[in-house]
């Protein structure tokens, strides 16, 4: 008997966004709680880091929706801010000014500079929050990206560029000694961009030939085993880069293999890890330092994920709702 497998709907990748940032949400939490490397589960802990590039890869691909739909610049960033700005201003605030003992001119400016814009992380890689103005910076960018690959579709390649200039940022000393620091951002951009270019693909809701799946496996396997075994057998022994490029088809396999999975679990499985996603910029920004830094420090791994879970919901709850106030107001 020939069974034929069912071709690949990449309109799923809209359909099931918000459980899928729910489940990159959830990787970021495992990989932000300590684990000693000699655990066996200390290198898929450390995947838990694919959950950023996740979750650019999906606003790659939700910012192409919204362009397509109205392609004004004064719309686009209007939405992107008032959605992410508020949020970041509120947590930022409490984070910086609670820390901040007072000094000379400079003490505050640099007090104003982390909590609009988080300079520190631009000037000295300061990671508190670092995913946050990244993303700001990728907004910034993105309607020109998407004008330019839509009068001109060559540009699509673009990332293959940015995957060039990390290998730039990593070997040639100069540019190295100049923007080096910012490795964690530039090891990103790829993926927000691929993200875009494969928009108007999820848009148009092609599909691709049940057969792939075997080559998306393939990949998927592939990725997932050389990444564990560099952060188990070989962390801190390699550029940090290299892996990230391997997170590039992991990202995209994982998310593709993720909705033949939502596509067959219960409605109450899947409304919990979109309940989760809906709060994933809340609960990005609550989890590390209002929540794990106050958790014992002697509870085992799985204890403290649970209760870092459990404390942080109802929290970006909160702030969700406190945020949906004031986008009210400015919108």
């Amino acid at each position: 008997m020939n069974l034929k497998i069912k071709d690949i709907e990449l309109a799923n990748i809209s359909r099931f966004r918000g459980e899928q940032m729910g489940i990159a949400m959830i990787f970021i939490i495992l990989f932000h709680i300590s684990l000693p490397q000699s655990d066996a589960f200390f290198g898929l802990r450390r995947m838990g880091n694919v959950g950023v590039d996740m979750f650019l890869f999906l606003s790659g691909i939700g910012l192409w929706f919204s362009w397509a739909k109205n392609p004004s610049y004064k719309h686009f960033f209007k939405r992107r801010y008032i959605r992410i700005y508020p949020a970041w201003l509120i947590i930022a605030s409490i984070f910086y000014i609670q820390r901040f003992h007072g000094g000379d001119i400079m003490a505050w400016i640099d007090l104003i500079g982390d909590i609009t814009i988080n300079w520190d992380f631009w000037l000295h890689d300061e990671l508190n929050f670092w995913y946050i103005p990244a993303t700001m910076m990728l907004y910034i960018f993105a309607p020109f990206y998407m004008e330019l690959i839509k009068k001109h579709p060559i540009y699509r390649w673009m990332p293959v560029v940015m995957i060039l200039w990390c290998n730039l940022v990593e070997y040639v000393t100069p540019i190295h000694q100049a923007v080096g620091h910012l490795e964690i951002f530039w090891s990103r951009v790829p993926i927000f961009f691929i993200g875009i270019n494969m928009g108007e693909m999820v848009r148009q809701k092609k599909t691709l030939d049940g057969a792939s799946i075997w080559m998306i496996i393939l990949l998927f396997v592939m990725t997932l085993t050389s990444s564990i075994f560099l952060e188990q057998q070989k962390h801190g022994q390699f550029p940090l880069y290299v892996e990230r490029m391997l997170y590039i088809p992991l990202t995209i396999t994982s998310i593709l293999m993720l909705n033949r999975v939502f596509r067959r679990t219960p409605k109450w499985f899947n409304n919990a890890f979109k309940f989760v996603g809906a709060l994933s910029l809340e609960c990005y920004l609550i989890h590390i330092h209002f929540v794990l830094d106050y958790l014992p420090h002697n509870w085992s791994y799985w204890p403290t994920f649970f209760a870092c879970v459990a404390i942080t919901l109802p929290l970006a709850w909160i702030l969700s709702k406190i945020v949906g106030v004031i986008e009210k107001a400015l919108s």
